[in-house]
């Protein structure tokens, strides 16, 4: 009774004085099934942890954060057009739910950010619900980090070979050569003679020292196009922060086509690179499979029996095979092998959080078939509608 009055005394206190922000300088705490919304500027200078549960940032007018005390939340919901802008970090232990409205932070350094602790997660990511700006990982070894700018959800997909204490990420639709967020400038011409072009459309910045591969995609946005003709000389770099100079991180798969797709770095150290972004590679030799492109599908499991699963006539010459399916952003969701035309829609991977119960959403998926018989590798798209 207590706490609640005292919060009724913050909010009617500010109210008489015609004030614009929330100021916590008390003892607030939100119980399990709680609800708190933000709908006004929201300044913390008092611990605030222990939370269980909904903050939610709400209103059409948008919400600053900010204050000397990061605030923990249990569950984390935004829908708010107008965005938060996070100059402290947030906590996240349990949920955020992305409803409409970006988080924002300074994008000229990585001391404030959206914070997923230990087996915290997301739901509802797009392009108009993101992170425009920094996310960070505590004690988490693969995450996807929600990451854009205020038009598109261009998200990094990190598997780490150990815990990450702390890793964040970022994305900047800048030219590395020239950027607005940084003083340095990454010399797209400092390269190495196997390194044919670097992208000057676009780039991540991925903090953490945990041997890590990544998957990043690109979109008509990215103009790849612009980089080779060929995707399979497409690779991931980064600018090597002792040599000044792009660095080839090696690309263990590449699946798309000029509009569309991802690629998969080797593994590599993040705390090494200034940046991370698309480049081509001059020496085709250094790639390793044969990528050869079977038929686009279409898959519409709704039970007519006409296209209700994947099925690919050509695996008959190779009976024993993989088949790996991959989401528009690299995010592996399903994986069979010997596969015998099964797949309908849902995911039989760990990694999808929330919603695995009514299938894979519609739109657009990349599939790698090995076939082991015949020593090859194929690709191509698939559509799934429903």
């Amino acid at each position: 009774m207590k706490k609640t009055l005292s919060l009724f005394t913050i909010i009617f206190t500010l109210t008489i004085q015609a004030q614009t922000a929330l100021y916590n300088n008390g003892n607030i705490q939100i119980h399990e099934q709680g609800k708190i919304g933000f709908h006004t500027n929201f300044i913390n200078n008092t611990p605030f942890d222990n939370n269980l549960g909904l903050a939610g940032f709400y209103g059409t007018n948008a919400i600053t954060l900010a204050g000397t005390f990061t605030p923990q939340f249990h569950d984390i919901e935004i829908a708010n057009e107008d965005g938060v802008l996070l100059s402290l970090n947030i906590d996240n232990t349990n949920n955020t739910n992305f409803i409409i409205g970006d988080f924002r932070t300074i994008k000229t350094q990585s001391s404030s950010y959206l914070n997923f602790i230990s087996n915290a997660a997301y739901v509802g990511s797009s392009n108009f619900s993101k992170v425009d700006g920094y996310v960070a990982i505590t004690n988490q070894q693969n995450f996807i980090f929600p990451v854009g700018d205020n038009e598109e959800l261009r998200p990094l997909i990190l598997n780490s070979s150990n815990v990450n204490a702390l890793a964040k990420c970022a994305y900047f639709r800048e030219n590395p050569d020239t950027p607005n967020s940084f003083s340095d400038s990454y010399d797209v011409l400092s390269k190495p003679p196997t390194i044919k072009t670097i992208s000057t459309t676009e780039f991540w910045r991925l903090e953490g020292n945990i041997n890590s591969t990544i998957s990043i995609s690109w979109n008509q946005n990215s103009q790849i196009d612009v980089l080779t003709e060929n995707i399979e000389d497409i690779i991931p770099v980064g600018w090597n922060k002792s040599t000044k100079q792009w660095v080839n991180l090696k690309a263990n798969e590449i699946v798309g086509d000029l509009s569309q797709g991802f690629v998969t770095s080797d593994t590599f150290n993040p705390d090494n690179y200034e940046i991370i972004t698309f480049g081509s590679i001059e020496d085709r030799e250094t790639l390793t499979t044969d990528v050869l492109t079977l038929e686009n599908y279409l898959i519409t499991p709704n039970g007519d029996g006409n296209n209700d699963t994947l099925v690919i006539p050509e695996l008959e010459l190779s009976p024993n095979n993989i088949i790996s399916i991959y989401d528009r952003y690299g995010l592996k969701v399903y994986e069979d092998v010997n596969y015998s035309n099964n797949f309908s829609g849902y995911s039989n991977q760990d990694n999808i959080l929330f919603g695995e119960e009514k299938g894979l959403p519609v739109g657009v998926y990349f599939y790698i078939i090995t076939m082991q018989d015949l020593q090859m590798d194929f690709q191509g798209f698939m559509y799934l509608a429903r």
